[in-house]
């Protein structure tokens, strides 16, 4: 019987999820010891899992332990060139190599793969996707005027308190003969800028640190408003993916259905 170690695996690294969505809010770092008490946990029950389902079916275990092996090595690879943050990484990669099947059938059932982590993943993909939406109709209402793509990704805040906000900041800004000088960095850009391993400014070292940002922060008060991201750490669509997956099912599936008629 799965169910008992998939469900112990489950508590274990959803209570982890949720602590660690909180401590990306709070500190925007989740240290690698949070992981630790999960995979004490969630290890054995993997393996107890793929013990038992060697036992019913060899083939059916071979062909998931492939699929989570892919899963795994993909969100590595995204982790090493900067396209996912640490902890996005880890939460992906553990959820897949402890959590390969629906320990309960959720409300809306399962998708034909059963893959519960890809599940998971689709989920926060979806869920993420409602944050961008939400901002483009708070910009149009205000009257904020930006490139379109910034306009689904950040909003301006004001530059004598950027220090108080979350998320990093979407302008170049520079002086040059007593005269401001701004320009938004684009998604190409940033992307490139990322993958280069360069790292994006954070409001939060702002508040840490001042002292070594003491231009910035003159800069950014001298322009009044300054565009800077939404700061919601892509670990909180993880986890409300992985809650959603357990409970409601795969939400993409559901859609697809809805629009075949089904």
């Amino acid at each position: 019987m799965v169910a008992v170690p998939l469900m112990i695996a489950v508590v274990a690294i959803g209570v982890t999820l949720m602590y660690a969505s909180i401590l990306d809010v709070k500190e925007r770092r989740v240290p690698h010891r949070t992981w630790r008490p999960a995979l004490v946990i969630a290890i054995p029950m993997a393996a107890w899992v793929y013990g038992l389902t060697i036992l019913a079916d060899w083939q059916v275990a071979v062909g998931y332990l492939i699929l989570a092996a892919v899963f795994c090595g993909f969100f590595y690879f995204f982790q090493a060139v900067n396209l996912f943050g640490g902890a996005d990484a880890y939460a992906l990669i553990i959820i897949t190599a402890c959590i390969p099947f629906f320990p309960i059938e959720p409300y809306f059932g399962t998708s034909p793969l059963g893959f519960f982590p890809f599940t998971v993943l689709t989920n926060a993909v979806l869920i993420n996707i409602v944050a961008p939406v939400a901002i483009l109709g708070k910009n149009l209402l205000e009257g904020n005027r930006a490139p379109l793509p910034c306009l689904f990704l950040g909003f301006p805040v004001d530059g004598k308190a950027i220090q108080n906000e979350f998320g990093f900041v979407m302008e170049d800004i520079e002086e040059e003969e007593g005269r401001l000088t701004r320009r938004f960095v684009g998604f190409t850009e940033s992307l490139r800028r990322i993958v280069r391993g360069e790292r994006r400014l954070y409001t939060k070292d702002l508040r840490l640190h001042p002292k070594d940002y003491q231009r910035e922060i003159a800069l950014y008060r001298k322009a009044g408003r300054v565009w800077i991201s939404y700061g919601i750490p892509f670990i909180i669509p993880i986890t409300a993916g992985f809650l959603t997956a357990l409970f409601m099912g795969d939400i993409l599936f559901v859609i697809m259905k809805a629009l075949a008629g089904m």
